[in-house]
């Protein structure tokens, strides 16, 4: 498996699509929305898992997420995904790894992610803010990590 930074024009950017915008998870085409149009500042980046020339998961870098824009914090991990045959082998963490170091490099200190879920990010080193109302009407947990 390996992992792919990408931007518009990246050899896999189009097959992310396709593959974004038929998973099983709804925000999926979301995303496949936004990279179709090229929806990404200079520096925001989709990172893609690759196993065997198959996309098995994605993610973004990107200044927002679904917080609302009275909160300045960023930028953020988002579109976490990863295709269910192939979960439980840590690909979101591996993924998540490649976008801190990315952020790192280009001179963020500290990177953001939105999520329902309880117990996952803690265990890659985020740390709880506390819960926000989304830009969808609902909570979430707002986690954040130094780098």
């Amino acid at each position: 498996m390996e992992i792919q930074m990408m931007q518009k024009g990246h050899i896999l950017w189009d097959k992310t699509i396709l593959f974004a915008q038929s998973c099983s998870w709804k925000a999926g085409s979301y995303l496949a929305e936004r990279m179709k149009v090229n929806a990404f500042k200079d520096w925001e980046r989709v990172v893609a898992a690759i196993e065997n020339e198959n996309i098995i998961g994605y993610c973004t870098l990107s200044e927002k997420d679904e917080l609302s824009e009275e909160y300045e914090y960023s930028p953020f991990i988002g579109f976490v995904f990863v295709d269910e045959q192939h979960r439980g082998k840590r690909i979101s963490e591996k993924m998540i790894q490649h976008i801190l170091s990315y952020a790192k490099s280009i001179g963020f200190r500290t990177v953001y992610i939105m999520s329902g879920e309880q117990g996952l990010y803690e265990k890659y080193g985020f740390e709880k803010i506390g819960d926000f109302h989304t830009i969808y009407g609902t909570k979430d947990q707002l986690f954040h990590i130094s780098l």
